[in-house]
């Protein structure tokens, strides 16, 4: 049962639970997944709001992933014992800011994931402020529209999760870069971070 239909993570009393992906450290430590919790920060993001920073010591390249992706902000809603979210039509508003990123021709997609399946929103990549937050923030319309996504990964590569199935019941979701020759480097910060039907 979907029941939660609003996210505000402002930052103010730690990290919320937002960790980085390393898979690498999940293949080495014999297929467990490794979170790393996101680095947090009571002020210094827009309007001195507290904010969650990560850099490249704490993701790798998902290889799985079709095309590779680094999953450096993610989110499991079972972390906080919350059930999953219907995302179907809402809109999501984010501010990002990089310090020393290093692109290297990646792009910044917001992502959900359910059911053995993780679909991309590639029609709306995000920006990403250099060396300081923009004056406003992203947003993104999460439309059930195959067209502005693309699937990167399925438990079942022949049989992909649906993305209405997914929006309509997500257990993750979080921000990716794809699109790199060479691995991402650098830091990732995130402040106000908002779901709204």
């Amino acid at each position: 049962m979907n029941v939660a239909r609003q996210v505000h993570n402002d930052f103010q009393h730690g990290p919320q639970g937002w960790c980085s992906y390393d898979y690498h450290a999940s293949i080495v430590s014999g297929g467990t997944n490794v979170f790393i919790l996101a680095i947090w920060s009571g002020g210094g993001g827009p309007k001195e709001s507290g904010h969650v920073w990560t850099d490249h010591t704490r993701w790798s390249a998902d290889t799985p992933e079709r095309p590779l992706s680094i999953l450096p902000l993610l989110f499991y809603r079972s972390w906080i014992d919350a059930e999953s979210i219907d995302l179907c039509d809402s809109e999501v508003s984010v501010y990002l800011r990089g310090d020393d990123l290093r692109l290297d021709g990646a792009s910044c997609y917001f992502w959900a994931h359910a059911l053995g399946t993780r679909w991309h929103l590639t029609g709306q990549p995000l920006r990403i402020e250099s060396g300081g937050w923009s004056a406003t923030p992203n947003r993104i319309h999460l439309k059930p529209d195959e067209a502005q996504w693309h699937c990167s990964w399925s438990i079942d590569p022949n049989d992909p999760t649906p993305l209405t199935d997914v929006l309509g019941t997500a257990a993750s979701y979080g921000f990716s870069f794809a699109g790199f020759s060479s691995e991402v480097s650098g830091r990732l910060s995130m402040a106000e971070f908002e779901i709204r039907t």
